[in-house]
């Protein structure tokens, strides 16, 4: 199981979208929500991104809809919020170390 950080911007993003049972459609939409349009993501880097954080137990399938277009939902695990709160952790390291040690004013 990997915990690694840092993690890449649309990991972060889709483990913040998938606290609430969510399908890949969803968590596009609320990617966007979240940053205000600025983070799109597009199916490839969304389903490598799902595929992958399956794979580290990040995520779990929380439901499957077998009917028509056989649409999934996605729901963060103990370890995927793990991975998210150290993450947080950092960047706000990485903030607190800039806002002290940036020369104001240049």
């Amino acid at each position: 199981m990997d915990n690694s950080t840092p993690l890449t911007e649309a990991s972060f993003y889709i483990l913040l979208a998938t606290q609430k049972p969510n399908h890949g459609y969803g968590i596009i939409q609320d990617v966007s929500k979240m940053t205000d349009g600025r983070v799109t993501l597009g199916p490839g880097t969304l389903y490598g991104a799902i595929n992958s954080m399956l794979k580290k137990g990040w995520i779990n399938l929380y439901s499957e809809d077998t009917k028509s277009r056989k649409k999934k939902e996605y729901l963060i695990t103990n370890t995927g919020i793990e991975v998210l709160k150290k993450e947080v952790n950092r960047l706000e390291e990485l903030i607190n170390n800039a806002k002290r040690w940036m020369i104001r004013g240049r």
